[in-house]
């Protein structure tokens, strides 16, 4: 598959979609209960939610979903343990493999997949469930898990570095747990907030201590819920910028400002001309300056956003500097964005670009959903045609894309 793009100039009104990560975190969550998990602003066209969707019929769930909502219940089969799966995998198995083992002693995923940045393994997983008491090992592809005891059981638990994927997984698989866990060094972000707000409702006991501790007392049951997915921060930071650098006037519905409070910061210092609506940022275009971050916890400039920070920063003139101290060295969707003009390399665990050279045109792939954004985004101000392979990287994170770029037109 590819997608070609050329100059676009962003102009008009766009809606942000549910998000991407807390949608998928949501779902293996509605693993833990035998009732109906209801999601309002549910974004029902991400290849990556569609792929969890098929997962969770495939372990016996009912899934019913039209427009921006999705139903999940318990179907006419019991539900299985172990998730049979031929087809791409995600990294979300891992939340999966710790909600089947939380709600019924035992589970089998296929290994994670998703994008590959850098050494992303999931030993801190496997950690988290042996400190609860599971027994964990690998067969072939698969990923096992077992209570030694039956039932998951309290524990302390301290992430050596903040770990999202690692401090949602303790968030599941502790709510179902005999007796109190204690999670020290937790990653708490915009998505984690949501899963805890949704399992509350759900009836768990979740106290959070800032980035001191999340305490989580488990309960032998949880209800169902109607819960709203927040709006995806990601694809609001997407729209912002393109509209910047596309020199256009765009209002972006549905902003999670207070999600991106200080990435706010650095594009306004950056040149980025915006004010705030009732539920609304409206951005009035501006020049581009050169930026120098370093990525980190939220409420940082995570390390998803780096790549649109880099283009941000080749369309100005001047020297820009990212240095990614979650991932060091993610930087390999430079390479793609220097075949189309762009001037930048790497020294040591920072990427250096001087801005300011225009895009032209070529054939470049995305090499994961945030480096396939990136090179769209770049793509937009080229005066000749991009051809960007491997495009449903980008489908993963965006949904109705098509569309919306061309509402936007």
């Amino acid at each position: 598959m590819a997608l070609s793009i050329s100059k676009t100039r962003l102009n008009g009104l766009v809606k942000v979609s549910g998000a991407k990560n807390s949608s998928l975190r949501l779902l293996a969550a509605s693993l833990l209960t035998e009732e109906t998990v209801f999601l309002t602003n549910f974004p029902n066209g991400l290849l990556d939610v569609e792929i969890h969707l098929r997962m969770l019929e495939a372990l016996g769930k009912k899934v019913t979903s039209a427009a921006d909502t999705v139903s999940i219940s318990v179907g006419d089969e019991k539900i299985k343990t172990q998730l049979v799966w031929d087809e791409r995998s995600i990294r979300n198995t891992l939340l999966i493999l710790g909600a089947l083992t939380a709600r019924y002693g035992e589970g089998k995923v296929p290994l994670p997949g998703g994008c590959k940045l850098g050494e992303r393994k999931y030993d801190l997983h496997v950690m988290l469930l042996e400190r609860l008491g599971a027994e964990v090992w690998e067969e072939g592809d698969y990923l096992c898990a077992k209570a030694k005891t039956g039932r998951l059981k309290g524990n302390e638990i301290h992430l050596p570095l903040r770990s999202t994927g690692a401090t949602e997984n303790t968030i599941i698989a502790a709510s179902l747990a005999e007796g109190k866990t204690v999670l020290y060094n937790p990653h708490i972000r915009p998505e984690i907030m949501d899963l805890i707000d949704m399992l509350g409702k759900m009836g768990a006991k979740i106290n959070v201590y800032g980035q001191k501790c999340i305490e989580i007392e488990g309960v032998e049951q949880l209800t169902g819920v109607k819960h709203a997915v927040i709006p995806d921060n990601m694809e609001a930071l997407t729209w912002a910028i393109g509209s910047v650098i596309t020199n256009g006037e765009v209002e972006i519905e549905n902003f999670p400002y207070e999600h991106l409070e200080v990435p706010l910061v650095y594009l306004r210092e950056s040149g980025m001309k915006f004010y705030r609506g009732t539920t609304s940022l409206i951005v009035k275009g501006g020049t581009p300056y050169p930026v120098e971050i370093s990525t980190g916890p939220y409420p940082g400039i995570n390390s998803d956003m780096q790549p649109l920070f880099a283009v941000y920063g080749a369309m100005s003139k001047g020297e820009t500097k990212i240095v990614d101290l979650r991932f060091p060295g993610r930087y390999a969707y430079a390479e793609e964005l220097n075949k189309l003009g762009v001037n930048s390399r790497v020294e040591g665990d920072m990427l250096v670009i001087d801005g300011g050279n225009p895009i032209k045109g070529g054939t470049v792939r995305a090499l994961d959903l945030r480096a396939g954004i990136a090179l769209l985004l770049a793509g937009m101000t080229s005066d000749e045609q991009i051809t960007i392979e491997d495009d449903w990287q980008i489908y993963r994170g965006y949904e109705n894309l098509a569309q919306k770029l061309e509402n936007l037109k």
